[in-house]
């Protein structure tokens, strides 16, 4: 097994520190006090631990993001604004996944939902199939190849 830098009590430390703007050494008492207890409370709520395995491909896929959340800026936001003359499609639709990890599956939730247009209605564990309510669903071939292709397969990349 790996051992690790435990980020968590660090930061944790770090936080009470500046949150309390000074270096005395009561204060570090404190905040290793506050980081040690924090971290053991909140460990049996997290079991399994994740770490990315592919940092550049979570880098990659930081940008892919942040370019579909402003392009669904732009349709929803014309949508809205009556740009489009047309009436949206709104309409649910699912996704068989191939992703397993409960953190890619948790960054895949976020990812999906950030993006406007789009939310996660639902999750089914034994057929790992996700379902999306769409705001305007034109093409759905276009949607389940986006999430499978710009979304799931990089975070499996990341996660598994």
């Amino acid at each position: 097994m790996k051992r690790r830098l435990p980020t968590l009590p660090i930061f944790l430390l770090v936080m009470w520190l500046s949150l309390n703007d000074s270096l005395a050494p009561g204060q570090i008492a404190l905040g290793v006090l506050f980081a040690g207890l924090v971290t053991l409370a909140v460990a049996a709520l997290r079991p399994v631990s994740a770490w990315p395995r592919r940092f550049d491909v979570a880098v990659f896929l930081f940008f892919d993001v942040l370019v579909d959340i402003i392009r669904s800026n732009i349709a929803v936001g014309s949508i809205i604004v009556g740009a489009s003359k047309r009436q949206p499609h709104i309409g649910f639709m699912k996704i068989p996944l191939e992703l397993r990890d409960p953190h890619g599956l948790a960054v895949l939730a976020m990812i999906i939902t950030a993006c406007p247009g789009s939310v996660w209605a639902g999750y089914d564990r034994e057929s790992n199939v996700l379902t999306l309510h769409i705001l305007d669903l034109q093409d759905e071939a276009a949607w389940i190849r986006t999430v499978k292709q710009r979304y799931e397969r990089p975070l499996m990349e990341i996660f598994e």
